[in-house]
């Protein structure tokens, strides 16, 4: 989790001064998602990847995109944090609801 959100705000920094906030952000969540499903898998939950799992992820990932992408809008536009730094308010909100929506996701049917 820690890595995939290092990979989307790494990713989020770096294209910032070429593309918009909201397409910046999103691109990067989507390179992330990938890398995410991958190691939550196989480290965190230790289960193995699957056609099943991997829809289910996406869908507890597809709620934390919608909060990722509305707090980081509530947080630029409305608490007039900087662009740079908006992002981490919003981790630090998203990150343990997302975790359990995977944690539903990964271990048990919906």
């Amino acid at each position: 989790g820690a890595t995939a959100m290092a990979i989307h705000y790494g990713i989020y920094y770096v294209l910032l001064p070429v593309l918009p906030v909201n397409v910046s952000f999103s691109l990067g969540y989507f390179i992330s998602f990938l890398y995410n499903f991958t190691m939550t898998s196989y480290f965190t939950f230790k289960v193995k990847p699957s056609v099943d799992r991997f829809f289910r992820f996406a869908a507890s990932h597809g709620t934390n995109y919608l909060l990722q992408t509305l707090l980081l809008n509530f947080f630029i536009h409305v608490a007039g944090l900087n662009e740079k730094i908006a992002p981490v308010p919003v981790y630090a909100i998203a990150v343990p609801v997302n975790y359990m929506l995977v944690r539903l996701a990964m271990k048990h049917k919906l």
